[in-house]
């Protein structure tokens, strides 16, 4: 018999609605942009209703698509971006504001004061995080002191914060619902990574209140049914993870030391860990987050994780504000044209720089320029640095050192063959793309799924996403020794001392 799972990937940019089937082909998708918003140097919101009008919009329509409508969705599964923060009127529904995207870096000053106060080492041993506005915790403080009687609703219990996943069930469950998964959760810089709870030592430091909480369940586990005011059809939510999590799933990256790269707006890089967090004194704990890998059945898996905060937005940035291309399937061709780097090094630090650098207050620099230096230099020097920030993780990762396996790829860029061919040869590593493009929203459909029992077993879905396309490393060592090293001259140049 055959089964269709409903995936609903709410990304940074983008809001798509996926239906997998069986055998994990797409058999109906659809696609809306999201707006973007910038009210202030370093600050980027998007619009909650926004969202939940797009994944209305982007299901009907995807779903619109198949014979039987809705009679054809077995289950629901959500993958979304992470971190990204907002907190809304339990009551009514409503937004108290704007949900602050995981990119924006407002509290800057709040997490240098935290370091200097001495708090980084207990909030990475307890969360596995590093200290940094990248993550929740220092959004949700800054939402309850930005509104009226903020901390006193909080505490009477009239406010829920929210990752997106949680917003969206919220919203799908007609504000029956309160719950997220625990790799959203472990995003937050909340939730104890060890014994996934809450850790009231953290909730204590950011003095936020336990009753704007949601729940935390598995990744795979019931997280309610969809109203039939929403879609007129009730159906359940199976599955829930954030989006690189997600990703590390459809990725199939079952086994210690498998790691993948989502090529996104930024790029992140998971290695699955096995069924403990990674120890600090296995790895330079300041360089590479712990965090949760999925948490599937009776499994749960960890994964380390190197965060790059621009990928994909370098290239909107040439895009939208350079104007050097029109779109960017241009850089397929264009960077081609410079057949070399011509000495020229772009280090996108737009938000900053994350793993291993970790420094938000770095900026931006294009360095190496000539009279000489065409448009196609700089195309191939911001291409590029996706690759060497992939590298400066890669090299940090023991798990993935002490392997043999390929890297994993995904996302948009994965579609860039000169990309693909230089990350292959900077890492030394053999780069596989598999047969399913849209790997998080597959993983969000895999663990759905997995709950409902489409799928029983790992070794079932091995079959689903298997790698088609390998890029192997070609570029002679002292070559590659050359190209870092100015990439690494160039990071420098960028980096303001470290708070």
């Amino acid at each position: 018999m055959q089964h269709n799972v409903l995936s609903i990937d709410q990304g940074t940019t983008s809001t798509r609605s996926i239906v997998f089937n069986s055998q994990g082909n797409v058999v109906a998708a659809a696609q809306k942009e999201l707006t973007q918003q910038f009210p202030k140097p370093g600050w980027v919101e998007h619009n909650p209703i926004e969202i939940i009008a797009a994944v209305k919009e982007t299901a009907e329509s995807a779903v619109r698509q198949l014979a039987s409508g809705w009679k054809n969705i077995d289950t629901i599964g959500i993958a979304n971006q992470r971190e990204t923060t907002l907190i809304w009127d339990r009551k009514t529904g409503i937004p108290v504001g704007n949900a602050i995207v995981w990119q924006d870096t407002r509290t800057n000053d709040f997490c240098s004061d935290l370091l200097a106060q001495g708090h980084s080492s207990s909030i990475k041993l307890s969360t596995g995080l590093k200290l940094n506005p990248y993550f929740s915790a220092t959004k949700i403080r800054w939402l309850l002191d930005s509104i009226k009687d903020g901390q006193k609703r909080a505490e009477n219990g009239e406010l829920c914060f929210g990752t997106i996943d949680s917003w969206i069930v919220f919203n799908l469950t007609e504000r029956k619902k309160h719950l997220t998964d625990s790799t959203n959760a472990s995003r937050t810089m909340l939730l104890n990574i060890h014994n996934l709870n809450w850790d009231s030592e953290m909730l204590n430091l950011f003095n936020i209140p336990s009753e704007i909480l949601p729940t935390v369940l598995p990744s795979a586990s019931n997280f309610g049914l969809v109203s039939p005011n929403f879609f007129g059809s009730e159906i359940s939510i199976s599955g829930i993870a954030g989006d690189q999590h997600s990703s590390l799933y459809g990725q199939l990256c079952f086994k210690k030391g498998m790691t993948k790269c989502t090529y996104g707006t930024g790029a992140f890089i998971l290695t699955n860990e096995g069924n403990s967090p990674p120890s600090p004194n296995n790895r330079n704990d300041d360089d590479l987050l712990s965090t949760l890998g999925f948490q599937v059945g009776i499994r749960t898996c960890y994964a380390s994780e190197g965060s790059i905060f621009a990928s994909g937005s370098t290239i909107q940035w040439l895009r939208d504000g350079l104007g050097i291309i029109k779109n960017a399937s241009d850089t397929n061709n264009v960077s081609t044209l410079a057949k070399d780097n011509g000495g020229v090094y772009f280090v996108p630090a737009f938000s900053g720089l994350g793993s291993p650098h970790w420094n938000p207050e770095a900026k931006s620099i294009i360095v190496g320029m000539t009279r000489g230096t065409t448009r196609s230099h700089i195309i191939r020097a911001a291409l590029e640095s996706t690759a060497y920030q992939v590298k400066d993780v890669i090299d940090k990762s023991l798990s993935f050192a002490a392997s043999d396996f390929p890297l994993r790829v995904d996302g948009g860029q994965a579609s860039n063959p000169f990309l693909m061919q230089f990350q292959a040869d900077i890492i030394d590593r053999p780069v596989e793309i598999s047969k399913t493009t849209e790997a998080t929203a597959l993983g969000a459909a895999l663990i759905a799924g997995k709950h409902v029992g489409i799928w029983e077993t790992e070794k079932q879905m091995e079959s689903i996403n298997k790698p088609i396309v390998r890029y192997e490393p070609q570029m002679k060592k002292s070559q590659r020794i050359s190209l870092y090293s100015g990439w690494k001259d160039a990071v420098k140049r960028c980096c303001m001392p470290s708070y």
